[in-house]
């Protein structure tokens, strides 16, 4: 545990510090949503890692918690946000040409289409094997 030093005034006016234990912030986070909030964050953290490990890129997991003091008895209000923020997937992309209609096609309208045709050959024999020195 972590503790830090707290001066605490005793009778008498002396100055002592006491040490003060602070608990650990995941003690707090079980507590947000009845541990829903913990579980989600592990969830969103797995979820991060693959798709990290998938593409390459950097993503982002935000715990966001919130304290706010309850209107009696010293009580404080906790809330829990968690956001997930994955890596970009690259854009698909597609070479297409636009009309003057403004209509876009794969062939570029522009140029002439050539009639292909295919040829058989005469002579449809493998390649001979080519000696090497």
């Amino acid at each position: 545990m972590i503790q830090r030093h707290a001066a605490r005034r005793k009778a008498g006016g002396n100055n002592r510090e006491e040490p003060v234990s602070t608990r650990p912030i995941t003690d707090t986070l079980r507590h947000i949503g009845g541990g829903v909030f913990i579980d989600l964050a592990s969830d969103k953290m797995n979820e991060l890692v693959n798709a990290v490990d998938t593409t390459g890129k950097s993503g982002k997991l935000t715990l966001e918690v919130s304290v706010k003091k309850a209107t009696r008895g010293g009580a404080m209000h906790i809330t829990g946000k968690v956001t997930l923020k994955k890596p970009a997937e690259d854009a698909l992309e597609a070479m297409l040409f636009a009309t003057p209609e403004g209509n876009l096609v794969a062939d570029d309208p522009r140029q002439q289409k050539l009639d292909l045709k295919n040829v058989s050959s005469a002579i449809d024999t493998p390649p001979a094997n080519l000696k090497t020195a």
